[in-house]
């Protein structure tokens, strides 16, 4: 019997493949990776053809026949299906879903897989000087475009650039006046830089990775910030070009590393495919046909650019590897990170992970030499590593969070022409509003959280956990008095305290808020790098792949948040953000200090931090969780379920334990208990922790228990999902 059922993937939550029968009529070649309209249900859906097989579980009159074939050829490669295949059963999520999730927006929705070109905008040489004009103030329109235009050397299409208020309108002015260039035609190949001269370790580092091209490998490139892990990168990634290969590039957040794009692209031969989710669905589509074409020879990403089909892969490399932002937090939940090595393994290619505070499951692989570990002991350029000094603020008079031992640095450093950069990881004026009569606290109606008060533009409180917004009241809700207070800081309220004492020397607020328009990050970054702004103020956005070599000063506002987290994450997450932010001082000829503002000096994870370094802090860390048998030691799958009512969940999860305990299978079972945070978007959220010392337990387990779950109490009234090696256990 020919094989002539088609198994394709529907995008549905059942976990399972379905069975077509191919359209009446049809004479063509149906291959795998080829996308279908089918019937399901009362609705038609896009599926992708997963396999050709003879029979099926259904007898073949019960069989619908698919609708219409969709492509010529398969989109997805079959390495890339099976990719997809192995990560919805490791994962164990519904096939469907997973493989949607490989496909761009246009496709999912039935589009042509045809590239269309629009014009391209780039930036003049009068444009980029009339950028750094204090005028263009007056003409903020202008100004953000020709900002967005500065950061993309290769230029912008339309697509790209219409969140921008009429930008269209702009960029016609802009032409007039000469500061814009508009082309039809492809951008021409970047010209290739005078890259710098290799230390040792860089060199020896992109010798290991050249030589495993070819072959599989995996690599752990440890180097403190500022010691060249990019210009690895470039090198080894100009050795696969010279192959005739392609490169992959994931980073954490493309937005917030234009540096890192611009350098690429000076260096790299175009055209360089670029995907994330910022961009246009348009866009993204053309980049992702570049890629499967092998147009682009160097595709660079953010976590979903994992599943970008390629022609001739020849290496993946993960920056920032200890990112949190490379797990997917809802829906399918995978983490790119982890994907990257089983693609390369799939693939053949060498992968490299670069971090100079890398994840602890990374430098566990590395001593168990599944990962080559390289290092970058030292920063180029003869620049030295910044001291870190802890500041022991108790007893100390603060100043909206600021103490006078800072404050007084801070001046130091800027009457002497450096930067300083304060880090706070807290957005908004204030972590809440207080009643100073009655002790009232503005809490979320939706959620176990307190409100945010914001008092730039929007005046509000606002739920960081699920957005709700409401008016700052005047009097408070328990008692009618007036004397209402804003307790804590924010961002916004070491702003206005930076405004009132160092105002003069220009104030850079880099945070989710101050950078929610496109073109604000660029144009904000443009003013420090032009030394117009010489205080920079922010949150986590600051500590990544930014560049600032004239800060002297880097001051950790707040590092007692990370030392007491009921997460057990949370500690190595504060070493990891605090040595990423100290890593902006002293990155050039000017040497740089830390200052940590804490009330707990003598903390001793702290001092380890500070004393020894990261190594030092991962070895005790990595000793606590061995003692402990937490990841790496172990393996968990967390199993989430939320309601409207607070009793469901939980009984839920009851009847799920119940079940799980039938199975006899050697797991430890921990729960169910509320969620740390019970109440979120006005749901109520349990969870069931899942825990084995072996992968091979944990998945067998799995296998045999979730699909009993369907058939639990409750199951049908709540929402549930399960977490499989999870990064958030709140």
């Amino acid at each position: 019997m020919t094989d002539n059922i088609l198994r394709v993937a529907v995008p549905s939550p059942l976990p399972r493949l379905f069975d077509y029968l191919p359209p009446p009529g049809f004479q063509g070649t149906l291959r795998p990776g080829m996308r279908l309209r089918v019937p399901f249900g009362r609705t038609r859906q896009v599926a992708v053809l997963v396999e050709l097989v003879a029979e099926s579980e259904l007898p073949r009159i019960q069989l619908r026949p698919a609708l219409e074939v969709l492509d010529g050829e398969p989109l997805l490669p079959a390495e890339l299906l099976a990719l997809l295949g192995w990560a919805a059963r490791y994962y164990h999520h519904p096939p469907g879903e997973v493989i949607t999730t490989a496909l761009p927006v246009l496709l999912r929705q039935g589009r042509a897989a045809q590239a269309q070109s629009a014009p391209l905008w780039q930036l003049s040489p009068p444009g980029r000087e009339a950028l750094a004009d204090p005028a263009l103030e007056r003409a903020p329109r202008q100004r953000a475009l020709l900002a967005r235009l500065a950061a993309e050397p290769e230029g912008l299409r339309g697509d790209a650039l219409r969140d921008l208020p009429d930008w269209s309108g702009t960029a016609r002015t802009l032409l007039k006046k000469g500061w814009l260039i508009r082309s039809d035609a492809p951008p021409p190949a970047a010209p290739a830089g005078t890259p710098p001269e290799l230390s040792e370790a860089q060199r020896a580092a992109v010798a290991a990775v050249v030589a495993a091209l070819g072959g599989f490998r995996s690599f752990l490139l440890e180097g403190v910030t500022g010691s060249g892990k990019t210009e690895v990168y470039l090198r080894i990634i100009q050795a696969a070009l010279a192959r005739g290969e392609q490169a992959l590039v994931l980073v954490p957040e493309i937005g917030l590393t234009p540096q890192l794009l611009a350098r690429f692209q000076a260096r790299l031969p175009g055209p360089l495919a670029v995907l994330h989710s910022a961009l246009g669905d348009r866009e993204r589509l053309n980049a992702w046909l570049q890629a499967r074409a092998g147009q682009a020879r160097v595709v660079i990403g953010t976590r979903s650019a994992i599943f970008t089909p390629l022609a001739r892969p020849g290496v993946i490399i993960i920056d920032e590897e200890h990112d949190p932002s490379f797990k997917q937090q809802e829906g399918f939940r995978y983490n790119a990170r982890d994907l990257a090595v089983v693609r390369g393994r799939r693939l053949g290619i060498p992968v490299l992970l670069g971090s100079a505070t890398p994840a602890l499951e990374s430098l566990h692989n590395a001593r168990r030499e599944r990962y080559q570990w390289l290092s970058l002991p030292e920063r180029v350029g003869g620049a030295r590593e910044a001291p870190i000094q802890l500041l022991d603020v108790r007893r100390q008079p603060m100043d909206q969070g600021i103490s006078q031992p800072l404050a007084e640095r801070i001046q130091k450093h800027l009457d002497h022409g450096g930067q300083v950069l304060l880090f706070l990881n807290r957005r908004g004026f204030a972590p809440t509003l207080i009643c100073h009569e009655c002790g009232w606290l503005a809490g979320c109606q939706r959620c176990d959280a307190r409100l945010t008060l914001h008092t730039q533009r929007r005046h509000k409180l606002i739920c960081h956990h699920c957005g709700f917004e409401q008016a700052v009241p005047t009097r408070c809700p328990e008692c009618a008095g007036v004397d209402l207070k804003a307790l804590g800081q924010g961002t916004e309220r070491i702003e206005q305290y930076l405004q009132q004492h160092f105002g003069r020397f220009g104030i850079a607020r880099i945070d989710r808020d101050s950078t929610r328009r496109k073109g604000s990050l660029e144009a904000l970054l443009e003013d420090i790098h032009a030394g117009r702004r010489r205080v920079l103020l922010g949150t986590q956005m600051l500590a990544k792949g930014h560049h600032f070599p004239d800060v002297t000063l880097v001051g950790i506002v707040d590092a007692d948040g990370g030392l007491f987290g009921t997460d057990f994450r949370a500690s190595e997450r504060m070493a990891q953000l605090i040595l990423q932010v100290a890593g902006r001082a002293g990155r050039a000829e000017r040497p740089g200090v830390v200052v940590v503002q804490t009330h707990h000096p003598g903390h001793p994870l702290l001092n380890t931090l500070v004393r020894d370094g990261y190594g030092a802090f991962a070895r005790a860390t990595l000793a606590e969780r061995e003692a402990a048998l937490l990841p790496p030691f172990s393996n968990q799958a967390l199993l989430r379920a939320d309601a409207t009512d607070a009793q469901r969940p939980l009984s839920f999860l009851e009847d799920a334990l119940a079940r799980a305990l039938e199975t006899g299978v050697q797991v430890e079972l921990l729960g169910p208990v509320p969620a740390p945070m019970e109440r979120r978007a006005g749901r109520y959220r349990a969870q069931l922790l899942v825990q084995a010392v072996a992968r091979s337990v944990l998945h067998g387990f799995l296998d045999r228990w979730l699909p009993t779950l369907p058939a639990c109490r409750e199951a049908r009234r709540v929402r549930w999902s399960l977490d499989v090696d999870p990064l958030d256990l709140l």
